[in-house]
């Protein structure tokens, strides 16, 4: 179960690079798009973020309970992450409020997993 339990961090962790780091590439360009890495990378996330709180669930290698506050808002604040992701793929052109509440959101979320 640990080993899956990690499989899933890690695979999580590169989910939030994809996501994050498909943001900060377009930051300067005069065009900003949802580009496959950051739909690919939300989905990921959102996947292994609940495949990881159901393995420390069902597994009694962590110390402790999980913190369900802290894994509510997470998914909260990934759901919204996701739901922007996946109104504005199709678009030519993402409004720039839409891509930086992306960005941010997803900063919010490794913000929150740091310090809560």
């Amino acid at each position: 179960m640990e080993f899956l339990f990690n499989l899933a961090l890690l695979f999580h962790f590169i989910g939030f690079a994809a996501l994050f780091g498909g943001a900060f590439v377009q930051a300067k360009g005069p065009r900003r798009i949802i580009n496959p890495a950051m739909f690919h990378g939300a989905l990921t996330m959102l996947v292994t973020g609940l495949l990881l709180v159901g393995v420390w669930e069902m597994g009694s290698f962590r110390d402790g309970d999980p913190n369900h506050l802290k894994i509510g808002i997470k998914f909260l604040v990934l759901v919204g992450v996701f739901v922007f992701v996946l109104v504005n793929r199709k678009k030519d052109n993402v409004p720039a409020g839409q891509f930086w509440a992306i960005a941010g959101l997803t900063a919010l979320n490794a913000a929150i997993a740091v310090f809560m």
